[in-house]
Formats: structure tokens, C-alpha cells, sequence
């Protein structure tokens, strides 16, 4: 029963945190279309490259464990797709070849795992545990990405092209993914305790740098420098 209603509640979530990533994207439409310059200004490619493998990596345990688990697959292959397009946009922006390199690793990545899907059944031992380490060492990946983020805000003082709504949204999704990793039982669900606990902190950060850049001083002197 709490595996059910957890499911739902983590699922209408992720659908919120997938429109708060659709308005960071929309954001970066919105700065080109009004023309400014830099419309992925202060947007962290480390960042954004490590959220989709986050996504990802929950896209391939959702199929590797048994039962194949819908709650957690469909949502998390939506959001990669969104992330994907978010790099596609920075990459266009910056036409730098990190931002080529990005895009290319994801979309190599996004194809991988999503033949993974049809032929889980014949490698159903060995993707459990690969999926387990992948959540691991993403998890690892996903603090330094938004490490990185967070130095980007401190260092320039403002956030830019970043959308606060996509935190939020992604921090609700983060506390129920917990409550429904425990409902699945410790055992299976302790990978993503651990990489949702690391992004909820992050999330956090991030929302409180949005009002240290309002009230701080020093950021404000940068503005108006």
C-alpha cells in the first residue's frame, strides 16, 4: 500500500520537477528571443550534464530491478530528454567544444541506455549492479557539478539565466523520492536515498544563494559595477 502511494506522490512530484526543468529551459527561450547576450550566462555546463546522468541513472535502475518499476522509469526518460535540450541550447550559445563534448556524451549515453531497456532481460544480474555503482559514482559527480554552480553564483554574484523554480520543484521531488525509496525497502532503495539526500542539499544551497544575491552587499556592488 505504501509502495502505491509513495509511487504516486514521488511521480506527480517528478512531473513538477519536470515542468520546473521546462521553465529553465523556456527561461534561456525567452532570453533569446528577447535577444540578450549570454543567454546561458552563469548557466553551469559541469552542472546541468551531471543532473541529466542523475535523471539517467534512475531512467537505468527503475529497468534493472525487479519488479520493472514504472514510477520510476517513464518520468526520470522525460526529464533526460528536457536536459538533453537544455545542453543542445548551451552548446548553440556558447559553441565552445566542452559544450560540444557535453552534448555528445549525453546523447551517446541517452542511446546506450535506452537500448539497455530492450535487452535488460538478458543482462538483468549485471545491470542491477551496474546501475548501482552508476548512481554511486553519479551521486559523487552530481555534488561537484552543482559545486561548480555554486561557486559560478558566489564568484559572480548573481544567477543569470538560472530559474529558481527548477530547485524548488526538483527539492520537493527530492523529499518524496526519499519516502519512496523507503517504501521499496532499504535493501533496494538505499541507492536512492542517498544521490536524492545529496541533491536535496544542493537544491537548498542553490534557493538560498537567490536571496543572499538580493540582500548581500558585496552582490549588489557587483551589479552595479
Amino acid at each position: 500500500m505504501w509502495y502505491n502511494i509513495f509511487g504516486a506522490i514521488n511521480t506527480t512530484l517528478i512531473f513538477v520537477s519536470l515542468y520546473g526543468v521546462y521553465l529553465q529551459l523556456n527561461k534561456i527561450w525567452l532570453r533569446k528571443k528577447s535577444n540578450e547576450q549570454n543567454v546561458t550566462d552563469i548557466l553551469s555546463q559541469n552542472q546541468f550534464t551531471m543532473s541529466f546522468l542523475a535523471y539517467f541513472s534512475f531512467f537505468i535502475y527503475g529497468y534493472s530491478i525487479e519488479p520493472f518499476n514504472h514510477y520510476i522509469v517513464w518520468p526520470r526518460l522525460l526529464a533526460s530528454v528536457l536536459f538533453i535540450s537544455i545542453l543542445f541550447e548551451m552548446y548553440k550559445d556558447r559553441q565552445s567544444t566542452t559544450s560540444f563534448i557535453c552534448l555528445s556524451f549525453v546523447v551517446a549515453s541517452f542511446i546506450s541506455g535506452v537500448v539497455g531497456l530492450f535487452y535488460n532481460d538478458t543482462f538483468s544480474n549485471q545491470s542491477k549492479d551496474l546501475s548501482t555503482i552508476l548512481i554511486l559514482a553519479i551521486t559523487a559527480l552530481l555534488a561537484q557539478g552543482y559545486l561548480h554552480q555554486i561557486k559560478l553564483i558566489i564568484r559572480s554574484r548573481k544567477t543569470g539565466a538560472i530559474d529558481i523554480r527548477m530547485s524548488q520543484f526538483i527539492f520537493m521531488m527530492d523529499i518524496s523520492t526519499i519516502a519512496f525509496a523507503l517504501s521499496i525497502g532499504i535493501n533496494k532503495g538505499w541507492p536512492l536515498i542517498v544521490l536524492a539526500v545529496v541533491s536535496g542539499i544542493t537544491k537548498l544551497i542553490i534557493m538560498y544563494l537567490f536571496r543572499w544575491v538580493r540582500i548581500s552587499p558585496k552582490a549588489e556592488n557587483a551589479r552595479l559595477s
